[in-house]
């Protein structure tokens, strides 16, 4: 073979490797139960399971391919959890209604469960918790993490002045409890945190989390969530702020690694992201989160993937997602056009 034509087909190769697209890994949905996120009952599995049937089986048809790779279930008070309350909806500082049956329905599935500790309606709590005791908290949080054998997310919505000393410690005796583990296989591991669509709100976390948890070179939590804007905003504009996490902003919040970041989209039943694949955000955001490059840090373009706000009944007047309102044509549809992994691989490291 002419020496010109084998160097036209290595440098072909190499720039195809070069703009191929990198797998998403996570693609995951937080769970708000039947009451806005509260937890405060008991479920019964049977209508469990036919309100979130579509979740575990795409196709509706009893071969269990799931629509999601993970499910986080929001949220956990801190306060109780630092106190380990037990009163009328809470055991040991856990909601009554996040149970080990309902964790083994998502689990023996092949989808990983995780346990959201705060959320927005939690921040003064957050507060009060990293004030009082955060070590306390973090130690908490891994035994609950154990018993239960979920990962756990950080989700502080203080963007003016959040209690960035506590929350070290925080995440340091999470961490002494529970190592951090790229492989992935230890379910209680696995810690992450919720930052903001962008980097103009949470700065003063994204700052922090970024220097000091979420280096390629030496991490302490998995990965970061860019959480969901308003529900008008635009695909493009989404996609500016997860560009601004990577990029980071001067003088401010350093660049993320792609590899540390999944953006997220919202989950209505009756809307394309939940029941129309082809119309849908992730649809149309595939390309980018899938070849977004480097900026600074990490090495492999590519988002880890998305998350959905939210499974369940989330409460803001937007419906449920159960029956007639499933969401396998949107969700399970994606799910088999991206080629989800099931269950979740370990997760890109550069």
């Amino acid at each position: 073979m002419p020496q010109r034509i084998v160097f036209l087909l290595v440098l072909g190769t190499l720039l195809g490797s070069a703009n191929a697209q990198t797998q998403m890994q996570i693609y995951g949905a937080w769970h708000c139960y039947s009451d806005a996120c509260s937890w405060a009952s008991v479920p019964n599995m049977t209508t469990f399971d036919t309100d979130n049937h579509w979740m575990i089986d795409r196709n509706m048809d009893g071969t269990y391919h799931p629509s999601v790779n993970v499910v986080v279930l929001g949220f956990v008070d801190p306060v109780k959890l630092m106190n380990l309350t037990n009163d009328s909806t809470t055991v040991d500082g856990i909601p009554i209604g996040m149970t080990t049956a309902v964790v083994n329905y998502f689990q023996s599935r092949g989808v990983r469960v995780m346990m959201s500790i705060g959320g927005a309606s939690f921040t003064s709590h957050w507060n009060k918790a990293l004030g009082n005791n955060p070590t306390q908290l973090g130690i908490n949080a891994a035994n609950a993490a154990k018993q239960f054998n979920v990962g756990m997310e950080i989700d502080y919505e203080n963007s003016s002045s959040p209690n960035l000393t506590g929350l070290q410690s925080f995440v340091s005796a999470y961490r002494s409890v529970i190592p951090y583990d790229a492989t992935g296989s230890n379910f209680a591991a696995r810690l992450t945190i919720d930052l903001g669509n962008d980097d103009l709100y949470l700065t003063k976390t994204a700052k922090y989390a970024t220097t000091n948890w979420l280096k390629t070179s030496a991490p302490v939590l998995d990965y970061a969530n860019a959480m969901v804007a308003s529900q008008k905003t635009s695909v493009s504009t989404l996609e500016t702020g997860w560009q601004q996490h990577v990029d980071g902003v001067s003088g401010s919040v350093p660049p993320l690694a792609p590899a540390k970041l999944t953006g997220s989209l919202w989950l209505i039943g009756g809307q394309p992201n939940c029941d129309n694949f082809s119309n849908s955000d992730q649809n149309t955001a595939a390309s980018f989160v899938e070849n977004l490059a480097p900026a600074g840090a990490g090495t492999s373009a590519g988002m880890l993937g998305y998350m959905f706000w939210a499974a369940g009944c989330q409460g803001n007047g937007t419906g449920c997602t159960f029956p007639p309102n499933t969401c396998q044509l949107g969700m399970g549809g994606a799910a088999t056009a991206f080629n989800i992994p099931i269950p979740m691989p370990a997760l890109r490291q550069n």
